[in-house]
């Protein structure tokens, strides 16, 4: 860190670490947004980026393997990519002491799976279209050490806290970013007084190390303070990484919280993690709040004119919000617009989530940015707002098949007693389509899976966090209708994935103890929802489920001290699909996944039974 910034800070500073008064959201409805401020608001111009055409990632066939259930056999996953079209047709290859054997009687047609009932000690397995020249996957095999996982190790023994899997280098496998240590301090927790920084590494997908940026003293090691995304962001086909950085003239108020000094949004080299560009962070000042809502910071990516990816810096989620959008070219940052919240009062502010996606809601090819509460359209002015206040979560997704566009879950934490503290909202106009029906408290959950096929859509669960005196969970169908269940009978928040080989989505949850929670090493099971134990001893804290590579199933991303493992299923596929990553909306909610909250991924398109 030798960043140095002189310019009007001090001053600044003292008042951002002065306490303030904390004010209730406006409590006027939506149709103050539509009925007064919209027919008066001046539209912002359509932002046009530098691309021609979507800037995409270059994905390979995604060759992997593991032990089968059996134990003896291996079990070969691979790609299915937008690309191959309906009729692709795969051949599998061992090659073992210089000779290559073809595995496959009939080319596979259904699946993009196979295994190897009779394998040797070592081999090479490829995998190749049937009309293919060369071999398009390769995987090198050690039967003796083959495993569930791979592993990376880490540089040193600290516990990764968060993940962003991008290509670094352009050979189309997945890298990997993370964050040290695992530790957090919340803006609303007494500042770090150890001296821990947090710091972002890179890793090839073979585990190669590549670089190591310390994030510093003036960036407590907090999520809210620390937001990192990666991609291709400039279209060169190699991915960078943009995060929140300080300078060295940041402020520290008694009780160790940075309160001043100057911020930026900064982006570095994927391979290098030299410094590429950097320009200011939104700025602090009071109209956020007190000093813990001022350090809420958020980060994403939209491709706001449907082809360029820009990067979002936000900051704020309970009272003003503020998003500028950058588009990197050229090594240079160019902002294309600033959303300030207070612009657009009353309906607009403490609307905030804790974490963001983006996705094409209105159909105009581009997309909007989802907050929370409301609705950003691509061209920074507001698309709409539900006047509901924060939600914990907010989930844009496609709720039923037979449903017109998308839809977004809303779990309200404000005390809502109109029945709206639970609902559904038609993500293009923010409509509402149901709501609960009765008084919520403090909605600190929600969730939506298709884990019941007798329910047509994905159910939606939601759950009281008794901060408001109550502890309720609630478990509603895709059209709203409440499901009555024995105590336990609502599914919980943490991680789900499609892990099997039907379309219901599995769950994960702790099942043993090999030392304390602090250490990160204990098991968890993937299970169905009130079925069978599907997979054990997945071991380490969760940092993502998302489908990295084999076919279109998810692999589970957990972390260890000093070391990260990605588990894949060994569990024969039914049919295929196009990966998952190939899916806008998927690959934002993966995007966004190094940074905030956790939320499980969905899909743009119903996936379910």
């Amino acid at each position: 860190m030798n960043k140095l910034s002189n310019y009007r800070f001090a001053a600044l500073a003292l008042l951002c670490c002065a306490a303030m008064q904390l004010h209730a959201q406006d409590p006027r409805e939506r149709y103050y947004y539509y009925e007064v401020l919209e027919p008066k608001h001046e539209y912002k111009p359509k932002v046009d980026g530098y691309a021609a055409e979507r800037i995409t990632e270059k994905l390979n066939r995604g060759l992997t393997a593991v032990p089968a259930k059996d134990g003896k056999s291996v079990y070969l996953s691979w790609r299915l990519l937008a690309s191959d079209g309906d009729g692709a047709a795969f051949h599998v290859y061992r090659k073992t002491g210089g000779k290559t054997k073809r595995l496959t009687r009939k080319p596979v047609t259904t699946t993009c799976d196979f295994t190897d009932k009779a394998p040797t000690a070592k081999a090479v397995y490829s995998v190749k279209t049937v009309k293919g020249n060369a071999d398009e996957g390769r995987i090198e095999v050690e039967l003796a050490k083959l495993k569930p996982y791979t592993s990376i190790k880490l540089k040193d023994n600290d516990r990764a806290g968060k993940i962003a899997l991008a290509d670094l280098n352009g050979d189309g496998t997945y890298d990997y970013i993370v964050r040290t240590p695992s530790s957090n301090v919340d803006p609303g927790m007494p500042g770090d007084k150890t001296g821990i920084t947090y710091k972002i590494s890179a890793y090839l997908n073979d585990g190669t190390y590549l670089w190591t940026y310390d994030l510093g003293p003036g960036i407590e090691p907090g999520i809210w303070y620390s937001p990192f995304v990666v991609y291709d962001f400039n279209g060169d086909g190699r991915a960078e990484v943009a995060l929140k950085t300080s300078g060295s003239d940041f402020i520290k108020d008694p009780k160790g919280r940075v309160c001043g000094g100057s911020e930026f949004m900064t982006v570095l080299d994927g391979m290098t993690g030299k410094e590429i560009a950097s320009v200011p962070w939104p700025e602090r000042n009071d109209r956020y709040g007190n000093l813990v809502r001022q350090n809420r910071n958020q980060m994403g990516v939209a491709f706001l004119d449907g082809k360029t990816p820009y990067i979002l810096a936000a900051r704020g989620t309970y009272k003003l919000m503020v998003v500028d959008a950058w588009m990197l070219k050229d090594g240079k940052l160019t902002r294309a617009w600033r959303w300030d919240g207070d612009e657009e009062n009353p309906v607009i502010r403490s609307m905030g989530a804790h974490s963001m996606v983006t996705g094409d809601v209105d159909n105009d090819g581009r997309d909007e940015i989802l907050l929370g509460s409301c609705m950003l359209d691509d061209n920074g002015t507001a698309l709409w707002s539900s006047g509901l206040g924060h939600s914990d979560k907010a989930y844009l997704c496609k709720l039923r098949p037979d449903w017109e566009g998308l839809q977004v879950f809303l779990a309200i934490e404000p005390k809502k007693e109109d029945g709206r503290g639970v609902c559904v909202v038609d993500a293009k106009t923010g409509q509402q389509i149901w709501n609960i029906g009765h008084t919520t408290y403090h909605v600190g959950s929600g969730m939506v899976a298709d884990f019941n096929p007798e329910w047509p859509g994905m159910e939606c669960f939601a759950g009281e966090d008794r901060k408001g005196g109550s502890t309720d969970k609630y478990l509603l169908t895709a059209d709203g209708k409440k499901v009555e269940t024995k105590q336990g009978g609502v599914p919980g928040t943490h991680p789900w994935l499609w892990w099997d080989a039907d379309l219901l989505r599995e769950t994960i949850t702790r099942s043993g103890n090999n030392g304390d929670r602090n250490s990160g090493r204990w098991t968890q099971s993937v299970w169905k929802w009130k079925g069978e134990t599907l997979t054990e001893d997945i071991e380490g804290s969760i940092l993502m489920t998302a489908d990295i590579d084999g076919d279109w199933r998810e692999e589970i991303i957990t972390a260890l001290p000093g070391e990260l493992r990605v588990y894949r299923t060994a569990i024969p596929a039914r049919d295929r699909r196009v990966t998952l990553m190939q899916d806008p909306l998927y690959r934002s909610y993966i995007m966004h996944g190094s940074m905030g909250y956790p939320q499980s991924p969905v899909t743009s398109y119903y996936l379910g039974e």
